[in-house]
């Protein structure tokens, strides 16, 4: 993914017409890389900070049977992401790569997400709303339920550094009404792989540039979707110096540079319809609902 947990298109010359083996070796080895990360992630018990080996390798003995079902079930999240995309892709006959996971040592979530390579200027507005849409939804099928599951298996209320958004909040009060409104159960695996993937989807579906929200927003406003945008970069810009929420910067920065506008597509000029278009509206909403203005409390 582009910026931290997000999802774009790279360079498609490099991606689309190159040699296939090799692009699926590199493929292959950035997912067994992710699965390694994710693993001692979890068995650090998700740690901001880069562990030396001295530091991870009583973590991983002591615990990982935690490590490996948080790497089994966050890379089922993200897997279902991307495959989303890619089987929405290819039902439309638009040219796409499989995913490219991104392995990082940082063993807070010890990963930044998955990104695949897509011909989207061969899409209509219709194609590219199947595709765009289909990620999001495909990961959340998921993450919810895991994020659910996670609640009723945690302990008491405790301590747990980890933002909780309106979407799980919600859940949380299904699951777990013994559990005050404020309160949260310590982190554990299951619990973990959701909250990334509500975080996730989140970041995807703001209606910027290539990110999935991005694609929606192009494909329910159609041109004026680029004002939409610029809006949205203009009030996050405004809402993180008001506010004081320094932490967003640097992605700010990155959707910045990745450019705010949508790139052109092939546009047949057929309207949404009015089943997608009240599916992207509601898909709308996903930002609001998952967002964390402070996803991790370090103090």
């Amino acid at each position: 993914m582009e910026p931290p947990f997000s999802h774009r298109e790279p360079d498609l010359e490099t991606l689309l017409r190159s040699p296939r083996s090799p692009r699926l070796r590199l493929q292959g080895l950035l997912y067994l890389l992710t699965c390694l990360t994710t693993f001692a992630a979890g068995a650090a018990g998700w740690q901001p900070l880069v562990m030396g080996l001295d530091d991870i390798a009583p973590a991983i003995a002591a615990h990982w049977p935690r490590g490996l079902a948080y790497a089994a079930a966050v890379m089922a999240v993200l897997s279902a992401h991307e495959a989303g995309h890619f089987i929405a892709a290819r039902l439309h006959g638009i040219p796409a790569t499989l995913p490219f996971f991104i392995p990082v040592p940082v063993l807070l979530t010890g990963t930044l997400g998955a990104v695949i390579g897509m011909e989207g200027a061969r899409a209509n507005r219709r194609q590219l709303f199947d595709i765009a849409v289909a990620g999001p939804l495909a990961g959340l099928v998921l993450a919810v339920p895991l994020l659910a599951v996670g609640l009723l298996a945690g302990g008491p209320d405790g301590d747990n550094p980890f933002a909780m958004p309106p979407l799980a909040r919600w859940v949380q009060g299904l699951v777990r009404p013994d559990l005050p409104a404020t309160a949260a159960v310590p982190p554990n695996a299951l619990f973990m792989a959701g909250w990334v993937g509500l975080l996730v989807t989140g970041l995807n579906m703001l209606p910027l540039s290539q990110l999935d929200g991005g694609h929606i927003c192009r494909a329910v406003f159609g041109r004026a979707g680029n004002w939409v945008a610029r809006g949205v970069l203009l009030s996050a810009i405004a809402a993180v110096v008001i506010a004081g929420r320094y932490n967003w910067v640097v992605m700010l920065v990155l959707v910045t540079l990745m450019g705010v506008d949508h790139p052109p597509i092939n546009d047949d000029g057929r309207p949404l319809g009015r089943i997608r278009t009240a599916l992207g509206l509601a898909t709308l909403l996903i930002p609001i609902l998952t967002f964390m203005p402070e996803p991790l409390r370090l103090d």
